[in-house]
């Protein structure tokens, strides 16, 4: 005869794994419940494993309700923000005079969203307003910045030409927002949104709501360009 195999000791797991078998055994065994003593991390006491497990009902509701308050606190900041929007765009929407669109839509975003600082200029214009001062001092430079953005910027104060159109250049942040007619369209303009708050246009955030500001930007201003051919 081949010589017995020793016992493997039962392990923590095999334990684990009989319990999730076993559904019934609390059942058959409901004493344990009361018997079976934990340590509570809130009090340090022992606590039975009935009690334990309210705690942990109790705590993961917390989180939950957390979360709920979460999330509707972002709901109302994004309804509050749609609002804003609504409201810039209805004053552009009500601008007769072309040529004092690039002061409502910088005027627009300052007051109605707390931009601290904001310049824009637009080049392509028409003849009519060629010389305006928004149609002047973006180099090639600036325009071919302009036209390699395939999305807003967002993030730290790059130090491009286009920081030297605000009236202090020392923004800790800043949205660039290029402007075009549609997309993939050769960029017509450059809208800066800036701020000495480092953590008001950071890097990691999206920039959906800068992009929607862009496209409603350029909508407006498309009306000083040439007539699309």
């Amino acid at each position: 005869m081949s010589p017995t195999a020793p016992l493997q000791p039962i392990t923590e797991d095999d334990i684990a794994q009989f319990l999730v078998n076993s559904p019934g055994f609390f059942e058959r065994h409901a004493e344990l419940l009361a018997s079976v003593q934990l340590s509570s991390p809130h009090t340090g006491r022992a606590v039975s494993l009935m009690e334990r497990q309210v705690e942990i009902l109790r705590e993961r509701l917390r989180q939950l309700e957390l979360r709920v308050a979460e999330l509707i606190r972002h709901g109302q900041e994004n309804t509050g923000l749609l609002d804003r929007l609504h409201r810039w765009t209805c004053a552009l929407l009500a601008v007769d005079d072309p040529a004092a669109l690039p002061a409502a839509v910088c005027d627009g975003l300052a007051q109605g969203f707390d931009v601290p600082q904001v310049a824009l200029k637009l080049w392509g214009v028409s003849q009519r307003w060629s010389d305006a001062p928004f149609a002047q001092g973006a180099s090639d430079d600036a325009r071919a910045f302009a036209n390699s953005l395939h999305q807003p910027y967002c993030g730290a104060n790059p130090g491009v030409e286009a920081v030297q159109w605000l009236a202090d250049p020392a923004a800790a942040s800043l949205a660039l927002l290029p402007l075009r007619r549609t997309a993939g369209a050769p960029a017509f303009g450059l809208l800066v949104l800036a701020s000495h708050d480092a953590g008001r246009f950071q890097a990691s955030a999206g920039t959906d709501f800068l992009a929607r500001i862009a496209d409603q930007a350029a909508a407006a201003l498309s009306r000083l360009l040439p007539a699309a051919e």
